[in-house]
């Protein structure tokens, strides 16, 4: 079996979203062992949505469905495809699948930028209308960067779970198995996750 980790390195120097809070970790040398005080925001890094997150109410990320973060997964290469992932580009490519990966052009990205990939409020309900579980993507958000939310509203209000800034940069479009766990935190909006692909090596 070939594992691909798609979890973005978590350092005190990583890019957030503008506004958010940068992680800090300050290790303290205990004699006997090392500990580590960390200060980060829920959305840092890797990171997966709960629906309380845009819909106030509903599945805290403690609460969702870990069946729908684990599974059979397909990767879509669209790193030509602009900052625009419309459902015009989507129709035919989704077909038995209920776990999406995107991957665009921002995988190799360490910098913030506005124009980073995201997709259209058409394309969120094409998804949601095929019963997607999750949706996946390698850039800050599902929605651009100007947005009113509609486009997280769509997918956490249909329970389709939303994974943010994975990094695809070695991943080949395909089929995979997909694990995806956030952390046990009671009550809150999301968190931070490590997320993994395997595959079968003949299939890789």
């Amino acid at each position: 079996m070939k594992i691909f980790d798609i979890t973005r390195p978590l350092t005190s120097s990583s890019v957030v979203y503008p506004g958010d809070t940068p992680p800090r970790f300050e290790q303290e040398d205990r004699g006997l062992f090392l500990i580590t005080d960390m200060q980060m925001n829920s959305h840092t890094g890797t990171h997966i949505d709960a629906p309380v997150h845009y819909l106030k109410v509903g599945d805290t990320i403690d609460r969702v469905s870990l069946p729908h973060l684990i599974g059979k997964c397909r990767v879509l290469d669209v790193t030509d495809w602009g900052s625009t992932i419309t459902e015009a580009g989507l129709i035919g490519r989704i077909d038995g699948i209920q776990r999406l990966i995107l991957k665009t052009s921002f995988s190799r990205s360490t910098e913030f930028r506005e124009d980073y990939p995201s997709l259209t409020i058409d394309a969120a309900r094409y998804l949601t209308r095929a019963g997607m579980f999750c949706i996946g993507i390698d850039s800050f958000s599902i929605e651009s960067f100007i947005c009113d939310g509609s486009v997280h509203r769509e997918l956490l209000s249909h329970n389709c779970i939303i994974i943010e800034l994975l990094d695809l940069s070695g991943v080949p479009e395909g089929d995979y198995d997909l694990i995806a766990l956030p952390l046990r935190l009671t009550g809150l909006d999301g968190s931070p996750a490590r997320v993994i692909l395997t595959a079968r090596e003949e299939d890789s």
